[in-house]
């Protein structure tokens, strides 16, 4: 056997949601900040996002989470998710499955009860306080990047479902959350297929519509996710967040809870202290609170901290054979949809 490429993964899923954690193979990106690495790996060479997350070596549900040294004074690593349509700053599901990777197998000494990790985003420094047991990791609880609402209740005019009314909201990426009762549907996992069918033809409808940047890091721009939301009878909100090119978010979703916390603060539904349970597709739930309002620009802000629990499935080595016909990867819309 004879690879060109080898790479070394710890497989872990966060309340459903995979996030497979590159430990070795990957010495660097090149970027002298962790917004210039993820530029470069959109705007210059997006060769490994491909490589990783196409078929044959991936598939649709999942990210993989690349580990590269910290750009920060305090950061104990830095951190990028990428997907199959692009890397992205952040992602509460994939910081939960980093966390759990680390610690689990030693890469940073785990301490009980406690131990601190931070992370070096493109959209901050996150810090993670993970709560350990019998050298398990029992539940992260992350220190969210300032979360934002640059629009409560815009409209978009559509043919397919009408009128359909958005809040636009930061939490690490942008969002636009959507009552999903709006497009006749429900979050329940008979429904995933139109979800994310659906979800994603809205997201590109909204980012043709308009730009949205962040004010304060250029590098964060374009709307990544149009998330669903709709009460549950106990309090909870049930979340499904859509991605491309076609599927449901199995996880609560961390930084899309995170921007939903924002929007309830702006509507004066939540206060700091308070506490909001999202609740999956599938049923997994994380927990976000509440921690003070802030201001980001002209923007209502918060700072919030977002908990749920992971679990190692798997350890992969993954390789590329120099003759192998297809070291980019493909997709197709079989499996993939979109």
């Amino acid at each position: 056997m004879r690879w060109k490429r080898t790479l070394q993964t710890v497989d872990v899923h966060c309340a459903g949601e995979i996030g497979r954690v590159v430990t070795g193979g990957v010495l660097n990106i090149p970027g002298r900040t962790m917004a210039d690495k993820l530029r470069y790996l959109n705007e210059t060479d997006d060769s490994l996002r491909r490589f990783l997350c196409s078929e044959p070596r991936s598939a649709p549900a999942g990210s993989f989470v690349l580990l590269v040294p910290a750009t920060r004074a305090g950061a104990d690593v830095g951190f990028i998710v990428l997907q199959p349509d692009q890397a992205h700053a952040m992602s509460g599901s994939n910081a939960m499955c980093a966390v759990t990777a680390l610690l689990e197998t030693g890469m940073k000494p785990m301490q009980e009860p406690e131990t601190e990790v931070v992370l070096d985003t493109a959209a901050g420094l996150v810090r993670a306080l993970a709560n350990c047991r019998d050298g398990k990791v029992i539940r992260v609880t992350l220190d969210m990047p300032v979360a934002f609402v640059v629009e409560q209740d815009a409209v978009l005019e559509t043919v397919q479902w009408g009128a359909v009314r958005y809040d636009l909201c930061f939490g690490g990426v942008f969002y636009a959350l959507v009552d999903v009762a709006q497009l006749g549907l429900a979050i329940e996992p008979d429904q995933a297929r139109a979800l994310a069918e659906q979800g994603v033809a809205l997201r590109d409808l909204i980012a043709e519509s308009r730009d949205v940047v962040h004010p304060e890091n250029s590098a964060l721009n374009g709307l990544a996710y149009v998330m669903f939301r709709s009460p549950d009878g106990d309090g909870a909100v049930r979340t499904c967040t859509t991605l491309r090119p076609g599927r449901a978010d199995r996880s609560p979703c961390g930084t899309g809870s995170n921007a939903n916390m924002a929007a309830c603060f702006a509507r004066g539904l939540k206060k700091p202290g308070d506490k909001l349970v999202s609740r999956s597709i599938i049923g997994g739930e994380f927990v976000t609170e509440l921690l003070a309002g802030e201001q980001v620009g002209s923007f209502p802000a918060t700072r919030n901290r977002v908990s749920g629990q992971c679990w190692i499935y798997s350890m992969t080595q993954i390789g590329l054979d120099p003759t192998d016909p297809f070291p980019s990867g493909f997709i197709l819309s079989d499996t993939w949809g979109g």
